[in-house]
């Protein structure tokens, strides 16, 4: 695709993708109880110009595939930071959050009408601790972080979604939190902690974004953070503010490398290596995603 093309139309390789992606996704199979329990998944997950990138697309669908279709998707974004921690609507074809600037108009007509998912609300909320009163708010539905990448991965919306708030960035407080929606997967729900393995946004150079190539400091937190987690080592990935090359440059903020640890303590067991699905980068950016059983 010419750089023309994307000026002039703005997600034509979604548009590209779409015909054929949806015939795929409906002969898709449905996850069944005989399947065992869906991965737990961290995903890169790009912005709107991710429609424009033909290649990570033709990744993310490929991985989707590559799983029984869920019953239900509970996602965690880098871009709802909420305390005390909170739910998005569970109504049928939510509302989407246009957090982001900038961009064509097109991405801000979108739409991705998912069906109601009270039950999976209902069973995000007895996973619960006592005390703890999960709030849904009926007014939010999901952030880019979540409707971006599933509206290539599940083109159809035909599987109902939540979004749960991302409360703390205290690895510790994260992998509790996950191992608490680890049974959830049992019941072909598809748990998913959506970051971005390098972010580091305002240190971008020209030379990275015009040749995707990654700066020394994205390249070196990318490595480590793949090495420590073929390792299981969990500890060593939660003192990344000390652990890690690359920091702070890889991370100014940490929320989009955060939901990695509810995707560990999802997993069935959190030191096992993970299947990585998707690596390179994107403007320099790591865009490494994988799954754990």
């Amino acid at each position: 695709m010419t750089a023309q093309n994307r000026l002039t139309r703005p997600g034509q390789a979604f548009d590209d993708f779409l015909p054929d992606a949806l015939a795929t996704s409906a002969r898709q199979r449905p996850w069944a109880p005989a399947d065992g329990p869906l991965p737990a998944l961290y995903l890169s997950h790009g912005a709107p110009p991710l429609f424009d990138d033909a290649t990570f697309i033709g990744e993310l669908f490929a991985w989707a595939q590559r799983m029984p279709k869920p019953k239900a998707i509970l996602i965690v974004s880098a871009h709802w930071e909420h305390a005390p921690l909170s739910i998005s609507s569970s109504g049928p074809a939510p509302d989407l959050v246009y957090d982001f600037s900038g961009f064509a108009r097109r991405y801000f007509q979108m739409r991705y009408p998912t069906p109601g998912a009270a039950e999976l609300a209902s069973a995000v909320t007895r996973l619960m601790p006592d005390g703890v009163d999960l709030h849904e708010h009926r007014s939010r539905g999901l952030d880019h972080g979540a409707w971006v990448p599933l509206k290539i991965m599940y083109p159809a919306a035909d599987v109902p979604v939540i979004q749960l708030s991302l409360p703390t960035d205290r690895p510790d407080d994260l992998l509790a939190l996950g191992r608490r929606l680890r049974q959830l997967r049992d019941d072909g729900v598809l748990v998913v902690g959506s970051g971005f393995m390098t972010h580091g946004l305002p240190f971008i150079t020209a030379d990275m974004a015009r040749h995707n190539r990654p700066a020394g400091w994205s390249a070196d937190f990318d490595a480590w953070a793949a090495d420590a987690l073929a390792r299981g080592a969990v500890d060593e990935l939660a003192d990344y503010r000390a652990a890690a090359p690359g920091m702070p440059y890889a991370h100014p903020t940490v929320e989009h490398f955060t939901p990695l640890f509810l995707t560990l303590g999802a997993a069935s067991d959190p030191g096992s290596p993970p299947e990585t699905a998707i690596e390179g980068y994107l403007m320099g950016l790591s865009k490494r995603s994988f799954q754990l059983a």
